[in-house]
């Protein structure tokens, strides 16, 4: 019997699961399939991620802070913890889903994780209280956890419904306009922003912006890696 590796590092196993992940879905992929495409044992593998689950994890912090970087990119003029770019995020988002049965499975599962909803709601929480903060001045900590356990409903809704139910602008519209309801921003703001998003090409950015992630993923050197999951701990502490 051949001897399998013993020197797999972290990086190595992010990555190699990550776009195993994005590939095949993240419910189709085994632990087996992982440590068979790295040569790796059982125990090589769990020494650095027990479960599956705490490998998806690092895969929701990378795409959360990948997706953040990428679209406030685009709308710099209205700052760095912009109100559009939170929105054009989540109609990316939408698209990536709606376009992609693969990436779909990776975002339900994202959703019905606690470990992952975890990071997705903190990093939500920091955010919000940027975006938000003109809007909801003397809101305390707790209002803002428990507006994003709404938020996260709502999206998680908005990526499972189906376009042969209702359409993807209105699905997209619908939530932006309920998110930043939840956040008590003005009727004409929530308008303005959701007509900004639907003017672009939200739909042909959501297709980029995955690609974009895939190739970073295979790409990606263990410097890169760390450098952007630092960056999205920092973020959260």
């Amino acid at each position: 019997m051949a001897r399998r590796r013993i020197n797999t590092t972290r990086h190595e196993i992010i990555q190699t699961g990550t776009m195993l992940f994005l590939e095949r879905g993240y419910s189709a992929t085994t632990p087996k399939m992982i440590c068979d495409a790295l040569d790796i044992s059982t125990g090589n593998l769990t020494y650095y991620f027990p479960t599956k689950e705490h490998l998806l994890e690092v895969l929701a912090e990378l795409l959360c802070k990948f997706q953040s970087k990428t679209l406030q990119s685009m709308v710099q003029e209205e700052g760095t913890t912009s109100l559009l770019a939170a929105c054009l995020e989540m109609a990316v988002i939408a698209t990536i889903s709606d376009g992609d049965e693969i990436a779909k499975d990776v975002f339900q599962a994202f959703y019905l994780s606690p470990l992952c909803l975890n990071v997705i709601r903190q990093n939500d929480v920091r955010r919000a209280k940027y975006i938000y903060g003109e809007f909801c001045p003397d809101w305390t900590e707790q209002q803002y956890l428990e507006a994003e356990l709404l938020v996260s409903g709502i999206e998680y809704a908005t990526l499972m419904t189906t376009d042969n139910l209702i359409p993807l602008e209105d699905r997209v519209s619908g939530a932006l306009n309920q998110m930043m309801t939840i956040f008590n921003v003005p009727e004409d703001i929530r308008r303005q922003k959701i007509e900004k998003v639907l003017a672009m090409d939200y739909q042909a950015l959501g297709r980029t912006t995955l690609e974009h992630f895939r190739q970073f993923v295979a790409e990606s050197n263990e410097h890169n890696f760390e450098l952007l999951l630092s960056g999205a701990q920092a973020a959260r502490a």
